[in-house]
């Protein structure tokens, strides 16, 4: 359950349908419709034999005799049915991780300690073999400590502030999300049908309407420590682009505005420029010098500009490259 001090409001099933489809793995590009794995396959084994099968489009599937023999690892189970994940699960693997949150879950926790807590013991049972997930798009990425959250939180916002998305289309409000903070941490998850009918009339520029969301979310919430306005298409794009600089060029020309923007994204926007111009500058010094007397140095301060210790200081890692990570469908 959600800790008890975290309210949840202000969202239909559209809305949160939305929200979620934000985080949709894809492929930078464009995709072709008839040709995107679509959905995801959820296997469950015992004893050496496949039990269930089911696709959380097609419903359940039929199990044939030869798999039922040996069950697949969940990378050749998505290809198989050409879904865009999969997940192969021992029997009793996901009552385990229920029954060991049950038994340590206190109840002063809050929602991060509770979540934390929920990913730690999913991750062991991956780790001890019981889960296969693919795509592991997180591989190698540190489970990150209640500190660590709450450092982060804090950087992005402040005691009593807020921290909101909004996502616009077709001269509408597509869908927001709100996080309000508080000492213990979010308290608030605030969603868009709370706040239309505050946002009075609108111009059809969202640029221009952006302002009208930000105020009847202060309203409501309070003040705003980091605001993110775009078209929701434009993040979509912006989630999986891995050429550098492609936030920071966004930014630079309106097609996201960071109103207000704290320090913490300021800094790898920062980098994300500075990387961009960087590789320009490299690819116009290997043209030049054919003989590759710069190219080490150039390769050097593009390595320097990707760890940057200021940002290390403040965050532990790239959020921007994280968020890449989570949503591409690339290996």
């Amino acid at each position: 359950m959600l800790s008890a001090d975290v309210r949840f409001e202000g969202f239909t099933a559209t809305d949160w349908v939305r929200v979620l489809s934000l985080f949709r793995p894809r492929r930078a590009g464009i995709e072709r419709e008839a040709d995107r794995p679509r959905g995801g396959v959820v296997a469950v084994h015992a004893g050496g034999k496949l039990r269930k099968l089911m696709h959380t489009d097609a419903g359940r599937l039929r199990i044939d005799d030869a798999q039922r023999a040996a069950p697949r690892s969940a990378e050749e189970l998505a290809a198989r049915h050409h879904a865009s994940w999969a997940a192969v699960i021992e029997a009793g693997a996901l009552e385990a991780i229920v029954e060991r949150f049950g038994a340590r879950v206190r109840r002063g926790d809050d929602l991060i300690a509770q979540t934390l807590l929920l990913l730690q013991l999913a991750r062991e049972e991956l780790l001890a073999g019981k889960i296969d997930l693919w795509p592991a798009r997180l591989r190698g990425v540190p489970m990150p400590s209640p500190v660590v959250v709450r450092g982060t939180l804090e950087s992005l916002a402040g005691v009593g502030k807020t921290m909101v998305i909004g996502l616009f289309e077709g001269g509408e409000l597509w869908t927001s999300v709100a996080l309000r903070r508080d000492a213990r941490g979010i308290n608030l998850i605030l969603g868009p049908d709370e706040v239309r009918k505050d946002m009075g009339l609108l111009a059809g520029d969202w640029r221009r309407d952006y302002r009208h969301l930000s105020r009847a979310i202060e309203e409501r919430a309070g003040e705003l420590s980091l605001g993110c306005f775009a078209e929701a298409e434009t993040i979509r794009k912006l989630e999986v682009d891995p050429s550098p600089g492609a936030w920071a060029r966004a930014v630079a020309v309106r097609d996201v505005i960071l109103a207000p923007v704290p320090a913490a994204l300021a800094i790898p926007l920062g980098i994300d420029a500075g990387r961009a111009a960087l590789s320009a500058l490299r690819a116009i010094a290997e043209r030049i010098d054919p003989m590759g007397i710069v190219a080490p140095a150039m390769r050097a301060v593009l390595e320097r500009a990707g760890t940057d210790s200021e940002m290390a200081a403040m965050l532990p890692f790239h959020p921007l490259e994280l968020l890449r990570k989570l949503i591409s469908r690339e290996r």
